[in-house]
């Protein structure tokens, strides 16, 4: 079975302008899919940190506890639960992009969000997406639904998309999300739905999900591979799982028909378009790095790159 799951491009938006991306460690992160699509982001891009809040003012230590660690014999260092906002330039387009990946805080949400809003800010961004994934009745079998949200009605009616009907508690990305609006800029909500019966981390399918999500967002692409291979692993794994448990495999058969019930009729004309100018851009892109596929720093790719696509297993209701 293939991994090669997208979420129907005819949801997908083009946004315009320097964008910050941001995914937190914690409640809205199930399977930790949403901070590793940012991490990744981080160290494919080669992001350059520029701020770092404190972490003396917004987490209870006993809740996330500072690490020591041993280089040597005889160096030590404490690893604190830091909030690191990160910048980048992406490769292909130019464009620049802020990065923010921290822990959920414990405490002064307001303060956190406003320091983060304030960096935003500085550095020129018009756009925040929040990242975040959540555990719903969703098969692994199927692409990872992945939704984009917008409150302000300017932004739905733009990109043709809709708020999030979600009433219950919130976390972190929420509350940026929001604040961020009444500062006047421009926040979406990016969420990944992952199989609450495959819930630990990492989920590498719901991970690969969210970044093809991004490279529609930003007409960028996000090189992957290593993160392909891993959510065909992923699949196997839990395809096995379903196997050897009649009553998990009987489940997945039922969330399989409602699943492939609500996706009915088949991918429109606009649909398929836009899912062959995405691979156009891929191709271009391993063509800049010379006849035989290079990505920007040499590395040989396959002839196929980017097509495998896994699900997304993060969390946050």
């Amino acid at each position: 079975m293939t991994t090669d799951d997208r979420t129907p491009p005819s949801e997908s938006v083009r946004i315009d302008g320097t964008v910050m991306f941001a995914a937190f460690d914690g409640w809205n992160d199930a399977g930790n899919a949403a901070s590793g699509a940012v991490l990744h982001l981080v160290e494919e891009w080669h992001a350059n940190e520029h701020y770092r809040l404190d972490p003396e003012d917004y987490h209870d230590f006993q809740v996330n506890r500072p690490v020591l660690t041993h280089r040597g014999l005889s160096e030590r260092s404490i690893a604190w639960p830091i909030t690191a906002i990160s910048t980048a330039t992406a490769p292909v387009t130019g464009r620049q992009v802020a990065l923010v990946h921290g822990i959920e805080p414990s405490m002064r949400w307001k303060r956190y969000c406003a320091e983060i809003i304030a960096t935003a800010q500085e550095l020129g961004v018009t756009t925040i997406v929040v990242v975040g994934a959540l555990l719903a009745d969703v098969p692994h079998t199927r692409p990872v639904p992945v939704s984009l949200f917008a409150d302000d009605a300017d932004l739905q009616d733009r990109f043709g998309i809709e708020s999030s009907d979600y009433e219950g508690p919130i976390g972190i990305v929420g509350v940026l999300q929001d604040m961020a609006a009444h500062a006047g800029l421009d926040a979406f909500a990016l969420w990944a739905a992952v199989p609450h019966y495959v819930a630990q981390s990492p989920a590498p399918k719901a991970t690969l999900a969210i970044l093809r999500r991004i490279e529609d967002l930003l007409g960028e692409p996000i090189p992957a591979d290593a993160l392909a291979q891993d959510s065909e692993a992923w699949q196997r794994g839990v395809d096995d799982l379903a196997r050897e448990d009649e009553q998990i495999a009987e489940y997945v058969q039922q969330l399989e028909a409602v699943k492939d019930t609500a996706d009915l009729p088949e991918a429109s004309g606009d649909a398929i378009a836009e899912e062959f100018e995405r691979f156009l851009r891929r191709r271009g892109f391993q063509q800049r790095g010379g006849a035989r596929g290079q990505d920007s720093s040499g590395r040989a790719l396959p002839s196929d790159s980017g097509s495998a696509i896994p699900e997304d297993p993060s969390g946050d209701d």
